[in-house]
């Protein structure tokens, strides 16, 4: 009779290993709602944090500058990842966001805010690359949708949730706690992954991490896409509104980018391990995600930024319900990623972004045919459809793409997909706004932008006469903006679209893996 002891270890290894991915699961969903959460629960605590600080003028960098630490690192974190290992990077990650946390719940004025805001920035992009990464490391190729559409689901929650924790936290304690409160949240991610991430060794081989460290890292590379990315986002975030697109200083940060980027280029020509490897844009399944997911990020500027203006100027709502119609989709886009993988396994990831995409383009080309002012449940019922449509859209490509590579070039080629979806929606804050202040000032007769018209129209509430009849040709001119900027984000839609069906494969050269 054969020795039972074996065939004993190995059940009772079975808990014990699920036991500990499911730590690591719960680590991963605690670091991406300290991710998701930053944005929605700072935005609430604006005029608290301007009043006891002062700063108004450049209050918008607590916004701007984590933005541009986070896309500007995660090129730069996912070289490494795949590098030194997911762990380290998470470990370290971690502990400079909730180093930034701590430091700017002591900050003493708006710069020094502004400053560690930065420094949360570069742990942020740490969380939000390793943890994707992370998701496809732990499950193989058929489970993968599952934690996905787990994450998905901390993104939807954190935006209906950041906003009311803000708001209360702002309200019946103090502003500081809005950052005191990543605290303990992150440190129990952090000890949850030191305690039961184990990454195992591999050998070395193509799509396998080698047993020890490489030597050689490019940080000519990672000062060089640091210094470029830097450069270029904020001249695209500040262009319009610190200073004219067409100014001295615009132009300047536009041309000293382009000399960067050209900078980039040689530099990682001569790299032996590139930041930015030539191969992310030469394989066409990656290239074309990529694309796609710019397009993603440019079009979901449309409902993010738009829509609640539009919600309460031109339909009456206050800010609650004007909140409300956006968040729906946030409702759908998690169901719809976890229903995708029963739509990929039957027609290709690259069908089933296909289908998305058409879905959500014709979605957001209806929006300008709403009824003027219209009721709220139409813009809702669209953002449900389109919630929907962009999750059977996005997750597909990141599964899709995370499947084509080996460990080693995991991180690097999600990184790159986060890294575009990201510029995108800089890209598309930037494009969008000149196209919204465009129409405003075509429609009204003069200069103006909608943050501007949006305020005189809060102040003249309860006017009569000749002042409503002006009030009412203010709110066509904003649907008329925002109708533009939906046109727009629905020709972002057919750009994937496009891109996709021309450059991506059929089906994704997938790699099998142990469990797919």
């Amino acid at each position: 009779m054969g020795d039972a002891r074996p065939v004993a270890r190995e059940s009772a290894r079975r808990p014990a290993e699920a036991h500990r991915r499911g730590a690591v699961v719960a680590a991963l969903m605690l670091a991406m709602a300290l991710a998701a959460l930053d944005s929605t629960i700072v935005a609430t605590a604006v005029p608290q944090i301007v009043g006891d600080l002062g700063g108004f003028s450049v209050f918008s960098w607590l916004f701007s500058g984590y933005l541009l630490a986070v896309t500007v690192t995660l090129p730069v974190y996912g070289k490494l990842s795949d590098t030194f290992g997911r762990k380290p990077v998470l470990v370290v990650g971690a502990a400079l966001f909730l180093l930034g946390s701590l430091l700017c719940a002591l900050a003493w004025n708006m710069g020094a805010l502004i400053a560690f805001r930065v420094v949360q920035g570069l742990g942020g992009g740490a969380l939000q690359g390793t943890v994707q990464t992370l998701a496809a490391d732990l499950y193989p190729l058929r489970e993968r949708p599952r934690i996905q559409a787990r994450l998905s689901t901390v993104w939807a929650v954190s935006a209906v949730a950041g906003p009311a924790v803000g708001g209360v936290l702002a309200a019946y304690a103090d502003w500081r706690w809005i950052f005191l409160v990543n605290l303990p949240v992150g440190a129990v991610a952090l000890w949850l992954i030191v305690r039961h991430l184990h990454e195992p060794q591999r050998e070395s081989g193509p799509g396998s991490v080698r047993s020890a460290p490489r030597a050689r890292v490019d940080w000519a590379g990672a000062l060089a896409v640091f210094a470029c990315g830097g450069t270029l986002l904020t001249a695209l975030v500040q262009g319009g509104v610190a200073w004219p697109w067409l100014s001295a200083p615009s132009l300047a940060l536009f041309g000293a980018g382009l000399a960067l980027a050209g900078l980039v280029v040689v530099v990682e020509r001569r790299a032996a391990e590139p930041v930015v490897p030539g191969w992310v844009w030469r394989r066409r399944t990656i290239a074309a995600v990529n694309l796609a997911l710019g397009a993603l990020g440019l079009l979901m500027v449309a409902p993010t930024v738009f829509l609640p203006t539009y919600a309460q100027a031109v339909l009456g709502l206050g800010p609650v319900a004007a909140g409300f119609v956006l968040s729906v989709w946030t409702l759908s886009w998690p169901v719809s990623a976890a229903l995708s993988q029963h739509v990929y396994r039957r027609v290709g990831f690259r069908d089933t972004a296909l289908l998305g995409i058409g879905a959500a383009a014709l979605i957001l080309l209806a929006f300008p045919f709403l009824p003027y002012p219209g009721a709220a449940w139409q813009p809702a019922l669209l953002m449900l459809l389109l919630g929907a449509a962009l999750g059977l859209f996005q997750l597909p490509l990141i599964v899709g793409v995370q499947s084509t590579v080996g460990w080693s070039e995991r991180g690097t080629a999600t990184a790159s997909v986060l890294f575009c979806r990201q510029t995108g929606q800089t890209v598309g804050a930037a494009v969008f706004g000149a196209v919204a202040n465009g129409v405003l000032a075509a429609r009204l007769g003069g200069a103006g932008d909608l943050d501007s018209v949006t305020r005189a129209l809060d102040a003249g509430t309860g006017e009569a006469g000749a002042a409503r009849t002006a009030h009412e040709a203010i709110r066509h001119a904003v649907a008329s903006a925002v109708h533009a900027v939906y046109l727009g984000a629905a020709c972002a839609a057919a750009l994937a679209f496009v891109v996709l069906l021309c450059v991506a494969p059929r089906r994704f050269p997938v790699l099998r893996e142990p469990g797919d």
